[in-house]
This record gives C-alpha cells, structure tokens and sequence, in this order.
C-alpha cells in the first residue's frame, strides 16, 4: 500500500540536491527536507504518545517538513486553521483528542490557553537536530497500511460544529498521483502555493502533488497580489492553484510588468465557484485561461478538472483517473444528460469517514461507496461536470427552484459589480425569496434598482432578487471563500 513517507524518501534519492520547498526565510532541497523531516520525527516520538499531532503553522518550508516528520513517527496530523477564533480552534483540538500541538511563537498565547503541550519551533533546537540528523542514516517508513488515517482535516461544515474529515495514506497518495496523471505534470514544473496547508487544497495540490512529483514548490504564508506576481515571474513559476478571489485580485491590479505570467502552463481556480467574470477579466488581462476544478475535503479533495487539452466553459472538467461521477434525482436514480441533480462521487480518494461520528459517515457515503457531495450539477455525454449550486443552498420559489450560481454569474457580470453572494430568505407568501449581497468594483457605484432591473433582463422573474444589498466586504473563511452560513 503506498505511503506518503516513502514517496519523500524516493524523492529525495532521486532529487536530492534540488529545491523541493522555499520561502522567504529557507530553502531546502529534497536531501535537507527529508532530513528535516527525520528530526522532527525524533522530537514527536520523544514528545508525545498521542496517535494524532496539531500541526498550526503558514505555509512554509517548515510545515512541509513537520507535515512528513509527523507522520513519519506514525502519527496522524492534524492540520489546525488559525485563523479561526480562538474558542472556535479550542473545541476543534478537544475534538481531536491531541495533547500535542507543533507551532511557532506567534501562536503561542493561544497554544498555552489549551490543555495541550505547544513545541515552538523556535525552541526546539533544530539546528543542532539538523546536523545530528544529516549524520543518520534516515530510517525506515513506518510499517503503516495505506488505509491508515494520515491527515485529519477539519471542515468548514455547513452548518454547526466543524467534521474531521480522516483522509489515509492511500486517499490523498492516489489523489495526488490521479492529478499529476490527469494534468500531464513532470518534474520540471515549479508550483507557487498561496493556499494555506490546513485547507485540503493547500494540502493535496500544493505539497503532496509537487513532492512526489519531485518538483520545486515556492510558499508564500499570505497571498498577496504584487508578491504573487513578483515570485512567479522571478522564479519561473509554470503551476498556479489559487481561489476566485485571488483571481480576481490579480486582474485588477493596476500595474504589472509585461509578461509577467509567461511561465505559467496551468492556472487552475478552485475552492469556490469561478465566476464567468473573474474567468474572462483575467484572459483578458493576461492572455491565460483559467481552468476550474472542482473537489472536496471528504474526497482528498480533486474529483474533476478541465485541462488545456479537454476545457469547456463554465465546467469543472472530467473525472480525474480513477474517480467515478454520478448525478441523481431524490430518489437515487440517474438523470440523463444535462438534467441537474445532486453528484455523487467514489473512487481512491473518498475519505475514510468523519472522526468519532459514525451516523454521520454512513448518512455521507453509502454502501456501494458513493459519496453525496451535496452539490447540484449536471453531466454531459463527454463527461464534463457543471456546478449549478449546493443542494442545501437551493431556493424554492413558489414551488420553483433557484440556484444561486446562477444569479451571482449575473450580477457579476454587471461592470459595477466585483463579487456577489446569493442565499435564500424565508417568505410567508412564496416560501422563500432570493436575496444577494454584491461588492462593487474599484471606481464604481451602482444602485439596488439599477441591479434588480439588470437581473429582471435577463432572468426568470422568480429568480430575479426581492433585495441586493451593497457591501463593502462579506463574510469568509479562511482561504476567502464567502460563507453564506453566515449571511443567511
């Protein structure tokens, strides 16, 4: 069964001396990532008999090192999102039962408020452990089966507490391998990853993918449009994986050198849907088509994505290999070409379950292996899949069904208008009313009529908005996506 720890072990014999992860602050080749890796393997298996590890710490040169160090002591790691509220990030470490969490001092006054032991990077010798370390001879992979859970990752959720979505070795090891298949990707390539490690995006397609691929993967901790630009035309970045928004903030900057993205090969949008305006802004401005993909946490995450060779517009591509895709009526049945329903999706890189909750497993992934992404779309005879909207986000109308994305594509497509959100509202009289949020871009104002009768133009009077509320900002999680959970 594969094993994460051995794909960097034969990275490292075959790629030794090349960059395999920078930042701002180090750059370790293939050789020194695995034996940064050997030494913080020594320090949680002197540290901790805990089967599970918190990991909170940016994307960096370090977290690569600490994420393959963990499991290589036969952990479990537990990547942890700080950039959650404090009491939010204390009931996720209650619920994954560690007592163990490697961090940095920034974070260290949140650590000590747990009843957990914090190893700070900054204290924990490591250059001494580097040197001890390079002396060794590296050991052995532990004796783990592929099934067993490597990563633990929290979801969002839809709705309550947050899940821990347990991902083995073989999920994101197959994804991993599925995707760099599926995109023809070669050693060669450079990635840039500007998607946070505790996000299975991040995770996945930004360290995973370009270790075992052995390729060289530049981290920057907090995107920023100029340092984006700056690190992919300075160090010939040709993969970049980012969200809409990031997208979307790169198009509207004012200047930017010629050819600034002429390395790139692949630019890939997922995390959330890519709006049809943000998509040909960004073609526009820089002569490159964004490619939307399309995956989950509970799937390690890639299910689908277009590629240069095989893209159609407004989809997110075929099944990656490997990955089987469904969409169904209520009553589980296949609906034929074009006809919306809810995906289903199984395949290697379906998770293992959600961490001590059982029911919800079984309500998730039935017996056959299908698991219900809660998503709508359809599936055209060439296999290309369509988002319309998630199945908890539709909104019945006086008995007809809206789906938000298909509301926001309009009003994105106002030139006033940067982004937008669309949920549904109760109402006594229909049942529930649509309502949107809309950000303006730079330099432009707009009003809510002006936006409604642009709406009513060119949507079905049931799906035009009851109101569109103008806001400077909305409400996101980490990676920026806009939670509607919140809004609504």
């Amino acid at each position: 069964m594969p094993d994460l720890v051995a794909s960097l072990l034969e990275a490292a014999r075959e790629f030794g001396s090349k960059p395999a992860v920078v930042d701002s602050t180090r750059s370790l080749t293939f050789k020194q990532l695995t034996t940064f890796a050997a030494a913080v393997r020594r320090i949680v298996s002197q540290e901790t008999e805990c089967p599970r590890v918190g990991l909170m710490l940016p994307s960096s040169a370090a977290m690569a090192g600490c994420f393959y160090g963990t499991l290589w002591a036969g952990k479990t790691a537990v990547p942890l999102n700080f950039m959650l509220q404090p009491q939010e990030l204390a009931g996720v470490v209650a619920d994954a039962q560690i007592d163990t969490i490697i961090t940095i001092e920034l974070f260290a006054k949140m650590v000590e408020a747990w009843p957990v032991k914090g190893l700070l990077l900054e204290r924990l010798g490591l250059k001494s452990k580097l040197l001890a370390a390079g002396m060794r001879k590296w050991p052995d992979p532990p004796q783990a089966d592929g099934h067993d859970i490597a990563v633990m990752l929290y979801t969002s959720g839809t709705s309550g507490m947050p899940k821990g979505v347990c991902l083995s070795h073989h999920n994101l090891d197959s994804n991993a391998r599925a995707c760099i298949e599926h995109a023809r990707m070669n050693h060669d390539q450079r990635f840039l990853g500007v998607i946070p490690q505790f996000h299975s995006f991040g995770l996945t397609a930004l360290l995973i993918v370009p270790i075992t691929l052995g390729a060289t993967v530049d981290y920057l901790p907090r995107f920023s449009p100029l340092g984006a630009v700056k690190t992919i035309d300075e160090n010939k970045v040709s993969i970049f994986l980012a969200i809409p928004s990031m997208y979307s903030a790169l198009a509207r900057l004012k200047s930017v050198p010629d050819g600034a993205f002429r390395s790139l090969t692949l630019a890939v949008s997922g995390g959330e849907p890519l709006a049809d305006q943000t998509a040909r802004a960004f073609r526009e401005r820089f002569d490159l088509e964004l490619l939307e993909g399309y995956g989950m946490t509970e799937t390690s995450p890639v299910l689908s994505i277009n590629m240069p060779w095989a893209h159609k517009p407004g989809s997110v591509g075929r099944a990656i290999p490997g990955t089987q895709l469904r969409v169904v009526d209520d009553h589980g049945a296949d609906l034929l070409d074009g006809q919306p329903g809810e995906i289903l999706a199984r395949g290697p890189g379906i998770m293992r379950g959600y961490y001590r909750k059982p029911e919800e497993t079984d309500a998730a992934i039935d017996a056959e292996g299908w698991f219900r992404t809660g998503d709508v779309g359809t599936l055209d005879s060439g296999g290309f899949l369509t988002i319309t909207g998630r199945k908890k986000e539709l909104i019945i109308v006086a008995g007809e069904n809206v789906y938000p994305r298909e509301v926001e594509n309009v009003l994105t497509d106002h030139p006033a208008v940067a982004e937008a959100a669309v949920i549904g509202r109760r109402d006594p009289s229909r049942g529930e009313v649509v309502v949107a949020y809309a950000i303006l871009a730079e330099d432009q104002t707009t009003a809510e009529l002006e936006l409604r009768d642009y709406c009513r133009e060119r949507l079905a009077g049931y799906k035009v908005p009851r109101e569109i509320k103008i806001a400077t900002d909305l409400p996101r999680g980490p990676t920026g996506k806009i939670l509607k959970r919140a809004l609504a």
